[in-house]
């Protein structure tokens, strides 16, 4: 069994900041790519950032230079730093990862259960 567990979100007035954190566990060979996803009420889901497991990031538009992402392969941990936060940014964020279970197996994507961010004032 292969877990991600997402933890950081809450309440943050216009502006400010929050570092979201999503940890993996279970039967994990490797990690590949990690990303952040969110979907506001509405709206699809939608890309924020990935990272591969070299370390290249890729950022959706609406968030470069607010938001960055970063990776711990020993803690087979991904965050998500969020800065000038705006009401635009407010949905549910979700982690996903590339993993495989085993040396011989190709890998899956796997999703956590998601954390709200709402910010307002």
């Amino acid at each position: 069994q292969v877990q991600l567990v997402e933890s950081g979100g809450g309440l943050v007035q216009p502006g400010g900041s929050l570092r979201l954190s999503c940890a993996a566990s279970g039967s994990i060979f490797r990690i590949y790519g990690m990303g952040w996803y969110r979907q506001a009420p509405g709206n699809q889901r939608e890309l924020v950032a990935t990272i591969t497991s070299a370390g290249t990031t890729n950022y959706a538009d609406s968030v470069k230079g607010r938001f960055t992402i970063s990776r711990d392969n020993a803690k087979n941990t991904v965050y998500l730093q969020m800065n000038s936060l705006k009401p635009e940014d407010t949905a549910v964020y979700y982690c996903n990862g590339e993993m495989a279970r085993t040396r011989y197996s190709s890998p899956s994507t796997y999703w956590g259960q998601g954390t709200q961010v709402t910010v307002s004032s």
